[in-house]
């Protein structure tokens, strides 16, 4: 199910005054300040993704400031380190929470980090701001999901290959939640379409032995790579890829956890001609879009932007708003504002939060250029709804909140 295309609207006060106002530095100290957590993993085997989406919320918080704060206060951000560690999330989170006293905190990645914070935010009812996509499977009024459901990622790409005449497909993922579930999804829908699974792989998050793994892929001689392997297990699995004769040109990979930061960490010359599935790349035109690159840029010169990060940038400015509609920061009422908020864009097109929770976001395939950037192939109709449970996979759950 999706929406059509929607008029443009006005976009948010803040949001429109910040970006016109371009790079921003931090803002000089107010004796009126409130505090926010930014939560991402600074070391660890995620830092190679997790660092800029910490530095897309810090702009998004300093552009907020330089137009006036929020309720007339100046953010003040509170830093921490998850350090790619599921249990380290869990336990800054409720330092920020309790001894910080931060009134919501941006941040995660793995689903093994939000699933480690989600009893803490739970336990203080506080709001967590979830900015990656994700496997779905979950619904909770402590946690505002921008990053993608199933229906908005993996299904459309799913889709996509199928209409390519891909018909035989081979899953590789990283040993953890998302790409678990995100496959046990995947089968479902292959088996549904009549399509075949040539085998279905799994390495610890971090690993970088993949000799046993493309082995497997050379024996199953699959028409395409599904690929949800996270953090820098990409580098060697596209090295060795390579090294093995079956780069992305002979062998189409699929990615969901690739983007502009990671293909530049990697080498766009590895990972050339493969393709991704997100809600944003940094080639859409959208002219919101272009300001943001460019304040980014300006502020981290050579630095690419990807979803994430323009997810984690969405959410502040997302919660600045629901705090604005509501007249408080109470969690609650923030919460509540921020599904209320009409369709706004702040660089991703037409956006808002359904009452699940979950952002309505368009959905793209891209193919990796020489360049590093994605040249995007196909875009749904218009911007999705989202589904948390997946009809096929988890039959007669719903989202209640």
């Amino acid at each position: 199910m999706s929406f059509g295309h929607f008029a443009r609207r006005p976009l948010f006060g803040i949001v429109a005054t910040a970006l016109c106002m371009g790079t921003l530095g931090s803002p000089a100290p107010a004796a009126d300040t409130v505090s926010v957590g930014v939560l991402q993993s600074l070391t660890g085997t995620m830092a190679i993704s997790e660092v800029t989406v910490k530095n897309a919320t810090l702009l998004a918080i300093d552009q907020i400031n330089a137009s006036g704060g929020v309720l007339g206060k100046q953010i003040v951000p509170v830093v921490e380190d998850g350090a790619s560690d599921p249990s380290m999330f869990a336990q800054k989170a409720q330092k920020l929470i309790q001894q910080d006293s931060v009134v919501t905190v941006f941040g995660g990645w793995t689903s093994a980090s939000r699933k480690a914070m989600l009893p803490v935010f739970e336990r203080f009812h506080s709001l967590l701001w979830y900015p990656v996509q994700f496997e779905g499977n979950e619904c909770s009024p402590d946690i505002m999901y921008s990053g993608a459901q199933p229906n908005q990622q993996i299904l459309p790409a799913l889709d996509w290959a199928e209409q390519k005449g891909y018909k035989s497909i081979f899953l590789l993922g990283s040993d953890y939640v998302f790409p678990r579930t995100a496959n046990l999804i995947l089968k479902k829908h292959i088996e549904h379409d009549g399509k075949t699974m040539a085998g279905e792989e799994y390495v610890p998050l971090g690993g970088s032995d993949f000799s046993a793994v493309i082995n497997k892929i050379k024996l199953a001689k699959p028409d395409i790579i599904f690929n949800t392997l996270n953090g820098d297990s990409n580098v060697s699995f596209f090295k060795q890829m390579a090294a093995a004769g079956l780069p992305s040109a002979k062998l189409p990979v699929m990615s969901f956890s690739i983007a502009e930061q990671e293909a530049k960490a990697i080498g766009p010359t590895l990972l050339e001609g493969s393709y991704a599935a997100w809600n944003y790349f940094q080639s859409l035109p959208d002219p919101v879009n272009k300001k943001f690159v460019a304040a980014y840029q300006a502020k981290y010169p050579g630095s690419p932007v990807d979803d994430p990060m323009a997810h984690g940038y969405l959410d502040v400015y997302a919660w600045a708003a629901a705090v604005k509609k509501a007249g408080t920061f109470d969690s609650e009422k923030v919460r509540k504002a921020a599904q209320s908020l009409a369709f706004f864009d702040v660089g991703l097109g037409q956006t808002k939060f359904a009452n699940n929770q979950s952002l309505v976001q368009t959905a793209y395939v891209g193919q990796l250029l020489p360049s590093g950037q994605f040249k995007i192939l196909w875009q749904s109709k218009g911007p999705i709804v989202p589904v948390p449970y997946d009809p096929l996979s988890f039959p007669g759950k719903t989202c209640v909140l």
